[in-house]
């Protein structure tokens, strides 16, 4: 129970309709949640902060007054409550439940909008009735709800029910099996399960199980000693060492070969294991999470992964969206990974270039995004990343169709030109292509095999290609 909890809450008011501001909570309470290091705000049934001490103050209202306005209107610029506006309101969750309720939200700040973890619990008054409630908020710094240059980002429902699993699984030691398509950020949520963690401040080591030989796996996690096999000359400590303290991410974990499970199922079964040439039992002080494209159900039903080992991973599963369940985040991310690959560049992308971006399938995700980025950067000479050069940067992706709508889809799209305003004309797009191709075709210097090797497709292709709009 928080110290909070023990303090003599019956002695409390009972709130009336008087102004707000001739409220005064008591003393007591009030030098308890300014002494307090997180932000912490004690408000009535009708949403007004009563108090809000100055961590509160500092994070989410520098420069004005928050005593007598609602929570909602300083976190959220709302003019209604959370639960009116589309958001999950603790508040109201509490009335429902009668106890303490918590929530992951996006907040104002005086840094921007912020992920903020939420911890409300109602105070009664001397009738048992809910009459004041305290707040506790805690900045979920490993994501962003803006374009930023590093970390998650994302607004949609999708990507906020992932990250408040996140932040509900970090705090605990329990085992996280993130579960998504590749290309989806699977090392960047277990970073933010290892930085939202007590175990923050040691280290996150990673373990690519699809890149490890199975006859190095043992020695690569756990380590050897001296003379174990030929060429250990010298004894060696293994990852589970190195994340002593820390946490242990097993990326594809779907690949770890089946003699390998049943010592993986040890380490987490007993947290002990032993290096290879060695009898003598080590401790394992690390907090596991794994990550998989694969669908472990089906490997277990064909034999190719313990069933008890996946019980022992995925006490904590979460879903890792693809993106294109997360459309609202294309701009978001596009913005923030323009950033990342275009360098000491002040790229901007058009709305034409932004609509392009939307209408994309992206088997590949977040990194295929990225890599879409990077290839129409390197096809811009100016500041402004225009539809023609990621028409032209698919044109150049070995997938670049398959990652498209259909051709009817395409030719529906509204783009606008540069210098124009938007239009929808049924070729709009394939006349982006011709002219994309016909400037490639006139910078390329060598031949068309070359070409068509560059362009990620088959010589036959390009000529088809170059048929229809008669340059051959």
């Amino acid at each position: 129970m928080a110290d909070w909890q023990r303090y003599d809450i019956h002695s409390l008011p009972k709130p009336t309709t008087r102004d707000v501001r001739l409220m005064k909570p008591l003393p007591e309470l009030m030098s308890f949640l300014e002494g307090l290091p997180e932000p912490h705000i004690l408000f009535d049934t009708q949403y007004r902060i009563l108090a809000a001490n100055a961590a509160y103050r500092r994070q989410f209202s520098p420069d004005r007054g928050v005593v007598g306005r609602t929570c909602y209107e300083v976190s959220h610029r709302f003019s209604v409550p959370c639960d009116q506006s589309g958001e999950s309101c603790p508040l109201m969750k509490a009335r429902e439940s009668g106890q303490r309720e918590r929530v992951l939200h996006l907040h104002h700040t005086a840094k921007g909008e912020e992920y903020v973890n939420i911890e409300l619990a109602p105070l009664l008054n001397a009738q048992g009735k809910q009459a004041f409630f305290i707040e506790k908020m805690e900045s979920l710094r490993v994501a962003e709800g803006q374009s930023k240059a590093q970390g998650l980002i994302g607004r949609s429902a999708t990507f906020q029910h992932m990250l408040a699993m996140v932040a509900r699984v970090a705090p605990s030691m329990a085992t996280v099996l993130l579960l998504g398509e590749s290309g989806t950020g699977k090392e960047l949520v277990a970073r933010a399960v290892h930085e939202a963690s007590p175990r923050a401040a040691r280290s996150l080591v990673p373990v690519d199980c699809s890149s490890l030989p199975e006859n190095l796996f043992e020695s690569e996690l756990f380590g050897h000693e001296r003379g174990a096999f030929t060429g250990a000359n010298t004894a060696r400590s293994g990852l589970v060492e190195a994340a002593s303290g820390g946490t242990l991410f097993l990326d594809e974990v779907g690949d770890i070969p089946l003699t390998m499970q049943v010592k993986l199922l040890r380490l987490l079964e007993t947290g002990t294991y032993r290096r290879v040439g060695s009898s003598e039992q080590r401790h394992a002080d690390i907090r596991v999470v794994s990550a998989t494209h694969r669908n472990l159900d089906d490997l277990v039903a064909q034999g190719k992964f313990r069933e008890d080992l996946y019980y022992r991973l995925s006490t904590f599963p979460i879903h890792l969206p693809a993106l294109r369940e997360r459309r609202d985040d294309i701009a978001l991310l596009a913005q923030a990974l323009l950033q990342r690959v275009a360098g000491q560049r002040k790229l901007k992308l058009s709305d034409a270039a932004l609509q392009l971006l939307n209408i994309q399938n992206y088997p590949g995700n977040v990194r295929e995004l990225r890599n879409l980025l990077e290839r129409s950067a390197l096809l811009c000479d100016g500041d402004v990343l225009e539809a023609s050069h990621v028409e032209q940067a698919l044109l150049a992706g070995r997938r670049a169709r398959s990652s498209a709508p259909g051709a009817d889809e395409l030719e529906r799209a509204v783009i606008s030109l540069p210098g124009q305003a938007p239009i929808a004309t049924p070729g709009a797009l394939k006349s982006v292509e011709r002219a994309a191709l016909l400037d490639m075709v006139k910078a390329h210097p060598g031949s068309r095999a070359e070409l068509a090797a560059q362009l990620g497709i088959s010589e036959r292709s390009l000529y088809r290609k170059l048929k229809t709009i008669q340059l051959q």
